[in-house]
């Protein structure tokens, strides 16, 4: 056996409960716990409900983890939580479970960013990162470029190029998903119903790619312009008596999507002179965006990294991955006060 540390990571910061065991960038055991099916009636996340839902879930997921992974508990050298950011009581629900491990195991505990997590998973697949490498991270509430030279954050790791300044990606998918009668979470239901439809059926804006937002919002995503312009033209259509062409909407939606998010992250490497681009976050799944990001991308002379679909979504694999990482690099564990921050940046990657 590897005698690389065991690392215990734990993940609260949305609507999934996730424990992912890890060893080195050996990933043991990820299992995920999701109460997505209990906000889908109200059409998005419900704080309240998350939170219950990850006390209800948090031993058995925990239990499940370790009995994939073939271990006890006592065998963990260290626990990683997400302290950040996030929901403020999912985040809390985490955060408590991880230290009463920390304090009962007497285990060192490291209080990570939900953010570069989703960058460090990757290694769980690929090995290790190459440094630096461009990550763009895409989910409900994130569309964020980031420079990654250390992703464990040290001496200014993880450098922001650019983020959302309204709807992020994952969150126009979901209320797209919602205008033109499609379940909840949007995502995959769009992506799905994009393969039957036209993606020039509609000219829907590209947010923030006009010469005059470049000067100040180069690398910054803006979709509630685009939202808004969906929502539109299905209600013209519909005030017209003609019925919505879904597959060709979800289509033309996904295209502008798709199109602003990796011309934003090839013209960052270019400018960067970085020839790696890491893909995460939920986002991370949708299959036009990893053709199109691959197809811009090899044109460049740049390489593309995305995770399987499973760890691009919210996962304990991802806290554990980082955790893991924190440990190889020596950094120094934090405080058992740490608090569970719903608005840590990026910049913070360890409390």
């Amino acid at each position: 056996m590897s005698d690389e540390p065991l690392i215990l990571g734990i993940e609260t910061s949305c609507d999934e409960t996730g424990v992912g065991i890890v060893r080195g960038h050996t990933l043991l055991a990820d299992a995920v716990a999701s109460s997505v099916d209990e906000h889908a009636r109200f059409g998005g996340v419900v704080p309240e409900v998350a939170s219950r839902a990850h006390l209800e879930a948090m031993v058995p997921t925990i239990e499940r983890a370790c009995e994939t992974a073939g271990i006890v508990l006592t065998d963990v050298d260290a626990i990683a939580v997400t302290s950040g950011p996030g929901l403020a009581g999912a985040l809390m629900v985490g955060v408590a479970a991880a230290k009463a491990l920390a304090v009962g195991l007497d285990k060192p505990i490291y209080g990570v960013n939900h953010l570069a997590a989703h960058v460090a998973v990757d290694q769980l697949e690929h090995g290790p990162l190459p440094e630096p490498c461009l990550a763009m991270l895409v989910s409900g509430g994130h569309s964020s470029l980031l420079r990654v030279t250390d992703v464990t954050g040290q001496h200014g790791g993880v450098d922001p190029l650019g983020a959302t300044i309204d709807d992020a990606a994952g969150e126009a998918f979901d209320k797209v998903a919602r205008l033109l009668g499609l379940p909840f979470p949007g995502g995959p239901h769009i992506d799905r119903a994009a393969r039957e439809g036209d993606s020039v059926y509609v000219d829907f804006p590209r947010g923030l790619t006009a010469r005059r937002d470049l000067e100040r919002h180069r690398f910054d995503f803006s979709f509630s312009g685009l939202k808004t312009a969906v929502a539109r033209w299905v209600e013209a259509r519909e005030r017209s008596g003609e019925p919505v062409p879904v597959n060709d909407v979800a289509a033309s939606f996904q295209e502008a999507v798709c199109d602003v998010l990796t011309r934003k992250a090839i013209d960052a490497a270019v400018t960067e002179g970085i020839d790696h681009i890491l893909i995460g976050g939920g986002v991370a799944a949708n299959s036009r965006l990893r053709v199109l990001a691959e197809e811009r991308a090899a044109a460049r002379g740049i390489r593309v990294r995305v995770p399987r679909p499973g760890l691009c979504t919210d996962n304990g694999a991802m806290v554990a991955a980082l955790g893991s990482e924190m440990v190889a690099r020596g950094r120094t564990p934090s405080r058992l006060d740490l608090p569970a921050d719903s608005s840590q940046p990026v910049t913070e990657v360890l409390v």
